[in-house]
């Protein structure tokens, strides 16, 4: 089968988290879906408890989207699941565990929904958005290509290597099973799914670096979040002497708002600096108190959680974004600060590191905690001496995200790799981001 450049190729997209009231996953994937729309015939599949948010947004179910009710199956794993996190926020490698159980069974219920349709041909691509996590297998991956239709798969992204420095945050984020992840490797169900999919996309560069040798030539590499220009479109700040960062995310050990404070105590302490944090979480009594023992809480404002559209209020009139964050997979706030013109001072690991180049932000190198503080309090003192060298970085970071990081892009991105998949010939494989990031990691110490 093979559709023409010219021609919209019909698409069954399948995200079973996509919803465009909430964050994280289920906004990538309602985003995504809805992006490739400009650029493709799709027809949305999701998990019924979208479906009302879905609705209210103006899809037409059953022409626009189809709502899957796996709830007898979800409801009570997912009540397991948050017992054995132990904490709001945390266990995230729990979740997933126990999302492995859950999710194929949707999919079950979407092979009996439109496997006809699909063995009809009356799809040209199938496409799992989500979930995203490379641990989750897709067992209608084999049936679909045994259809004759091509199976995209992606973005995958996640399962990035805690830094051997941060044990003691992997450990009071109950990860505990994150020791084991790598089995997931041998569950059953993976290299089908790897086998049997037509073209692999990968969020991130340690997600490539999983995927078995044998099927490197089927990954394309797009990360995996993108910027939506109506929410992140409008900046505030003027300079007015008083040097603006901002943190923005969830207040636990792994993202690093202590290590901030404590990078940035002597620059708030002179008003030389002020820093607003937006999040909250279970640090954040833990950080008042850091502040106030440092001397430096008048520098900061704690804004606690505001709904993530107000969020470029606050980050709009910044000069700069403080992110050190030490374990991130996508990274999204780090392209919603350079979409609005605010440069990012980011920790070079994992998601954040990919998207920031040397012309649009700022990259400490992540060591121990010692040298991660050490190293932000230089570049930070280094702004605030030297702030005339922000403007030309934030032109490069707004053009980085309209030449790459919009959603209608990724669509466009994303039509080149539905091309590619219906293409016979294969040696044209779509290298988009090949001038932008850097190489495959080194192994993790």
């Amino acid at each position: 089968m093979s559709v023409s450049n010219s021609d919209r190729p019909r698409v069954l997209a399948i995200a079973e988290a996509a919803n465009p009231e909430w964050v994280s996953v289920p906004l990538v994937g309602w985003s995504l879906a809805q992006a490739l729309r400009d650029v493709a015939d799709v027809h949305l599949v999701t998990q019924v408890r979208n479906r009302d948010a879905i609705l209210r947004a103006g899809l037409v179910e059953g022409r626009d989207f189809t709502a899957i009710d796996s709830e007898s199956v979800a409801r009570p794993l997912w009540a397991v699941a948050e017992k054995l996190r132990m904490g709001e926020g945390k266990g995230w490698t729990t979740l997933q565990a126990i999302n492995a159980l859950i999710y194929p069974w949707f999919e079950h219920l979407v092979w009996k929904e439109f496997g006809p349709a699909i063995k009809a041909g009356k799809f040209d691509i199938v496409h799992r958005i989500t979930p995203l996590s490379p641990t989750i297998t897709s067992p209608i991956a084999k049936k679909v290509a045994k259809a004759g239709v091509p199976f995209v798969l992606g973005p995958l992204n996640g399962g990035v290597p805690w830094p051997r420095h941060f044990d003691a945050e992997r450990r009071a984020e109950k990860e505990w099973l994150s020791y084991l992840r790598n089995a997931y490797k041998h569950l059953p169900g993976r290299s089908s799914t790897i086998r049997h999919a037509s073209a692999i996309i990968v969020g991130s560069r340690h997600t490539q670096s999983e995927i078995p040798e044998p099927f490197q030539k089927k990954t394309v590499y797009i990360p995996e979040n993108g910027i939506d220009p109506v929410r992140f479109n409008h900046r505030t700040h003027s300079r007015d002497g008083v040097f603006k960062a901002c943190f923005v995310g969830r207040l636990v050990p792994y993202k690093g708002a202590d290590m901030l404070i404590a990078a940035a105590a002597d620059l708030l302490r002179n008003r030389r600096m002020t820093l607003d944090i937006i999040g909250d979480g279970p640090m954040m009594g833990q950080l008042v108190e850091q502040a106030k023992s440092m001397g430096c809480e008048a520098g900061i404002t704690f804004h606690k959680w505001i709904p993530h559209e107000k969020v470029q209020s606050i980050l709009g009139r910044s000069d700069i974004l403080s992110f050190p964050s030490i374990r991130e997979f996508g990274g999204g706030v780090v392209l919603e600060a350079m979409a609005l013109g605010v440069v990012p001072v980011i920790v070079d690991y994992a998601g954040p590191g990919e998207l920031v180049t040397e012309d649009t932000g700022f990259k400490v190198p992540c060591g121990s905690r010692k040298e991660i503080i050490e190293g932000f309090q230089r570049t930070l003192t280094e702004l605030v001496d030297n702030p005339a060298q922000l403007p030309a970085m934030a032109q490069n970071a707004k053009a980085r995200i309209d030449s790459h990081f919009l959603w209608s892009r990724k669509a466009e991105q994303i039509r080149q790799v539905y091309d590619w998949a219906l293409a016979r010939n294969k040696s044209d494989k779509p290298d988009i981001f090949k001038t932008t990031v850097p190489p495959l990691p080194a192994k993790i110490a």
